[in-house]
């Protein structure tokens, strides 16, 4: 591999097969998912769906570092409700859009805009898409 990692903390190993209509399994058998393209009615999950709920946990674990950092608990129920959409550009090429609704019940209104801005400079899923994908954080 060569990557721009100076250590790495983690390697996640899938096999996909048969694309948006086919099947994807993790190396260690924890997940094992059948998949349908989007708005098909299919019985398995798509990409983006996938794609919502990693950056969703991931931009979660990174509030919870901030709240350490700034001596605030993290709400319990805290939640992030992903909306990534498929779409085109202007120049006819398939891309990706995402809106990360954060509910953090019961935290001041400053302290809940510190927490998000301070995990989207810090998520490795929001490092990933910067320059790349528009991603909108909205404070429910």
């Amino acid at each position: 591999m060569n990557h721009s990692l100076e250590t790495i903390l983690y390697t996640a190993r899938t096999r996909t097969t048969g694309g948006r209509s086919g099947s994807g399994q993790s190396d260690d058998g924890a997940i094992d998912v059948k998949l349908s393209p989007p708005g098909s009615g299919g019985a398995g999950s798509n990409p983006e769906q996938l794609f919502g709920i990693g950056y969703s946990a991931c931009f979660i674990g990174a509030m919870q570092l901030a709240a350490g950092k700034l001596k605030v608990r993290l709400p319990q129920d805290a939640a992030v409700d992903a909306e990534v959409s498929l779409g085109k550009t202007a120049g006819d090429e398939y891309q990706l859009a995402v809106t990360l609704n954060v509910d953090l019940p019961g935290l001041d209104e400053d302290i809940k805009r510190q927490l998000v801005e301070a995990a989207h400079a810090t998520c490795p899923y929001s490092r990933m898409t910067r320059g790349h994908v528009d991603v909108e954080l909205v404070v429910v």
